[in-house]
């Protein structure tokens, strides 16, 4: 079982940033697998912002957040981060954690291939 714990969220003003954190705990740890962060606004369905690859050698991003938004890893700290430049109104939501269902995986978008998910944590942009 993995355990996954999201950091790092608040409120910050339009154009702010903030860097999250997930630090993933447990006897399996997440292995070698890709990571990702999804996040869900208020009244909508969650969807998908960025994933990276089990070694970090590719990354995925939403048009919505491409070149402003930074997906990392320290497979060494088992943590994967999401540094959130210029943010907008529209990034306010709950952001999740999550690792893929397999080892040696690459990034991906669909939530199903997901196993393990974290609480989330709020981010809250005020314009």
């Amino acid at each position: 079982q993995v355990q996954l714990v999201e950091s790092g969220g608040g409120l910050v003003e339009t154009g702010g940033s903030l860097r999250l954190s997930c630090a993933a705990s447990g006897r399996t740890s997440t292995g070698p697998r890709a990571m990702g962060w999804f996040r869900q606004a208020p009244g909508k369905e969650r969807e998908f912002a960025a994933s990276i690859a089990w070694n970090g050698g590719s990354t995925l991003y939403a048009d919505s957040v491409k070149d402003r938004f930074t997906i990392s890893r320290s497979n060494g700290k088992n943590t994967v981060y999401l540094q959130m430049n210029s943010l907008k109104a529209e990034d306010t939501a709950v952001y999740y954690c999550a690792v893929r269902d397999n080892w040696y995986s690459l990034p991906t978008r669909d939530p199903r291939q997901y196993a393990y998910w974290g609480q989330g944590t709020q981010v809250t942009v005020s314009s």
